[in-house]
């Protein structure tokens, strides 16, 4: 199958030839996809894409244009792919349904110790030869109750930790039969007033966009502290800004922005204009930010490249990707007959 990848960094390019083997003729490009950028797909059967890449109406119906009847995202969300417009066009869909749920998850951790500890600000502090404490008191997570809304792997992953660290751990889920032992199953309302610490692992969708507002923080703790490794625009920024300025946010960790399109993944320290509302958060000593990376670790990076090289495979084999199908029809019960062993 000839296929073109877009977005690709550096780091991906061993990951992704281990995967292939050569099995596949695959252009890779750094460019994202955009309606400019469609024109590398001419001559091609499918499209290998990321979460930043314009995956939009306008593109998929140009993609179709040029004979693309394959789109892969080399991730889990997929808000990012109008999957009606495809499906006008016959285009199949797929992405990596899981992969590595431990990276999101220590990085969630990660970025809840950091915070509770002020690692970011005593590292800034001892560069400096500045070694006084008195800043730098922070709390126990033994004891405190951890609210994670979203019991799939990764927030399974994350609740696990959370509770080997003496944390009373309660979940929400909208398929409550996803749970553990040691989660207290939870309505979120209750789960939102309850918690000490608040962790994020939906995907976006229209029910679930700006489930963090004014109203869900009215309802939370003091001081509590929230953690967001899944989509940026499951927060509204601005209503996070202003919890922050009254201390009802105490601490807050953010691996995904609501408006980091276009922004994450690049370098933009030299950009003139830069956006404003990023940088009142990030002059929060209470806020920590990285760049959209809870997923990259070498495990991660492996199995995204396995499952994406997979979904080629049986495409080229005229089988459905199975769970890996993300069309808005999905595969046919012949199809699913044919591939119930994969």
């Amino acid at each position: 199958m000839k296929a073109v990848a877009y977005s690709i960094k550096p780091f991906e390019k061993e990951y992704l030839a281990r995967a292939n083997q050569k099995k596949h003729d695959i252009t890779l490009i750094s460019n994202s996809l955009s309606l400019e950028t469609t024109v590398y797909a001419e001559g091609k059967d499918a499209v290998i894409v990321f979460t930043n890449d314009d995956v939009s109406a306008s593109v998929i119906s140009r993609l179709a244009q040029l004979g693309i009847k394959y789109i892969t995202t080399r991730s889990s969300g997929t808000d990012h792919i109008d999957k009606q417009e495809a499906a006008k066009h016959n285009i199949k869909l797929s992405n990596v349904p899981s992969y590595s749920p431990q990276a999101i998850a220590e990085h969630t951790v990660a970025l809840a110790l950091a915070l509770s500890r002020h690692l970011i600000q005593a590292d800034k502090n001892s560069r400096q030869f500045n070694f006084r404490n008195d800043e730098l008191i922070g709390f126990n997570f033994s004891g405190k109750t951890v609210g994670i809304i979203g019991l799939g792997n990764t927030g399974l992953a994350v609740a696990n930790i959370f509770h080997g660290m003496g944390c009373n751990v309660l979940g929400y889920d909208i398929v409550p039969s996803r749970k553990a032992s040691f989660v207290k199953l939870s309505g979120l309302d209750n789960l939102v007033a309850a918690s000490d610490v608040i962790s994020l692992h939906i995907p976006l969708t229209e029910d679930t966009r700006r489930l963090i507002d004014s109203e869900t923080i009215k309802q939370m703790k003091d001081g509590v502290m929230l953690i967001n490794t899944s989509r940026g625009a499951l927060v509204d920024t601005t209503d996070i800004l202003e919890a922050l300025d009254r201390g009802k946010v105490g601490y807050l960790g953010m691996d995904v922005y609501e408006h980091e399109k276009g922004l994450f993944f690049e370098d933009h320290a030299n950009d003139k204009e830069q956006d404003l509302l990023l940088k009142k958060l990030m002059d929060y000593p209470n806020v920590i930010i990285t760049p959209h990376q809870a997923y990259l670790t070498r495990e991660a990076l492996q199995e995204i490249a396995n499952q994406t090289i997979k979904n080629l495979d049986l495409w080229q084999a005229n089988k459905c990707v199975g769970k890996a199908c993300i069309c808005e029809k999905n595969c046919n019960r012949n199809e699913l007959k044919v591939t119930s062993t994969h």
